[in-house]
């Protein structure tokens, strides 16, 4: 299968992951709309994409938001769901319960109810692509919280293929990625930090997002895959 010509939606598309995504669908000859819930984010990200693609303002978090947003959009081949709210990190005996709210509606609900809400115009051969992460699969300190809420994810790809055929579910779960997501840290203790985390990986580095972006394409144009979920975590599983 080709992106040539076949409409791709992207949630999260506005930065890291999502917007390689976007670049590299667009460059494959797909038609792609990036939604994203910061407005300015979204501006930078089709600035970066040189107006190849729309752009759209819409908080996946918001389920009349989302149903509108398919909607007005309407028919389209595939759906990549890079959404996250962050938080959920943290030693077991000192984590906030409680304070798993925030980032299972903002990830985990936010992935599923994009999910649900698409089939009335997404093409019976289209796929949808949940992007987790390896804490989902490997066992990491302090990622109790990130584990549960990935996990769900990737738990819940393989039923939604048997129920949403000849509609292809597939998931990408990624490793330590050098995105904007580790920007909040002071420079010297973000290379600090993925130094650390490189040197423990058999790959001895940390990925691109381009690296993630290509598995989430091939999964798009392979019609022969569903209920998969492929590990882009330079080894994370087996270290």
């Amino acid at each position: 299968m080709s992106l040539e010509g076949k409409r791709v939606i992207i949630f999260g598309g506005t930065s890291g992951i999502g917007l390689a995504t976007a670049a590299m669908a667009v460059q494959a000859g797909a038609e792609v709309v990036v939604a994203g819930r910061d407005p300015d984010r979204l501006a930078s990200a089709l600035t970066q994409l040189a107006g190849a693609a729309a752009g759209v303002n819409v908080d996946a978090g918001n389920p009349a938001a989302l149903a509108d947003f398919f909607r007005k959009t309407g028919a389209f081949d595939h759906l990549v769901l890079s959404i996250s709210s962050g938080g959920g990190a943290g030693p077991f005996a000192k984590l906030d319960i409680q304070g798993l709210k925030k980032p299972i509606e903002g990830k985990l609900l936010a992935q599923l109810s994009a999910a649900q809400l698409c089939l009335g115009t997404l093409a019976t051969d289209g796929s949808i692509t949940f992007v987790t992460a390896a804490s989902a699969r490997a066992a990491f300190p302090g990622t109790v919280g990130l584990a549960a809420i990935n996990g769900a994810l990737n738990a819940a790809a393989a039923t939604l293929a048997l129920e949403l055929k000849p509609r292809r579910v597939n998931v990408v779960s990624p490793g330590i990625v050098e995105t904007p997501i580790w920007n909040h840290f002071p420079e010297e203790q973000r290379r600090n930090l993925l130094e650390h985390e490189a040197q423990a990986l058999p790959v001895g580095r940390i990925g691109q997002p381009e690296e993630v972006a290509r598995a989430i394409v091939m999964l798009m144009e392979n019609g022969f895959m569903t209920g998969a979920i492929i590990d882009c975590d330079g080894g994370a599983r087996v270290k």
